[in-house]
């Protein structure tokens, strides 16, 4: 941008103010997809304890997922849904969620943000916790879709062995899911073209 916006207190700003940040916009955003990878990639050797690390862990959450016909945005849902952990280590679910939420379907926007307390079914009880906080969204659209997610796609994928795709594998399909925003009070605003 050769000049910047004019104003110093938002009361004061003009279209044309923003027709210069909208344009700005729109170049950051289509970088939108290299800053989610590049912050997956800081995953990276970070065990915390785990028989993987956190990026392994979310690669082969989402090669399960994959492998399983699941669409795209599942996919993507799945190689994020930790993504998280550096940042939100007390809720990182809501972190993913955050990220995810202007290109999903709310079901799995719901089922990304709810996993950590369907995932604790598996270990709450060994910290004292109710493993069956999960039970609160019986009958709910969200208590099925991430049961299974997190039976079949999140639990079992801390395996050292398992024959999990590189980050490359999925690179493509996480360009094209945030190509262009569904849920966002943005989206009016500024339209932009990831290609």
């Amino acid at each position: 941008m050769d000049v910047p916006a004019t104003f110093t207190d938002m009361q004061q700003s003009t279209s044309d103010d923003w027709q210069k940040i909208g344009e700005e916009f729109k170049h950051y955003a289509r970088g939108l997809p290299d800053r989610v990878l590049a912050h997956l990639r800081l995953l990276d050797g970070d065990y915390g304890g785990f028989p993987v690390d956190r990026l392994t862990h979310s690669l082969q959450t989402a090669t399960r997922a994959m492998r399983d016909g699941r669409d795209e945005e599942y996919v993507v849902c799945a190689l994020l849904h930790d993504i998280g952990d550096t940042l939100g280590s007390y809720n990182h679910p809501d972190i993913a969620a955050a990220i995810l939420k202007p290109f999903v379907d709310a079901d799995k926007f719901s089922m990304i943000e709810k996993h950590g307390i369907f995932q604790g079914y598996y270990f709450f009880h060994h910290f004292g916790m109710d493993r069956n906080l999960r039970d609160q969204f019986a009958g709910q659209a969200v208590y099925d879709q991430t049961l299974e997610f997190c039976e079949r796609y999140d639990a079992p994928s801390f395996d050292p062995d398992y024959d999990t795709l590189p980050l490359a594998s999925f690179e493509p399909m996480l360009r094209r899911v945030m190509r262009s925003p569904k849920n966002s009070l943005y989206k009016t605003v500024v339209t932009v073209d990831n290609t």
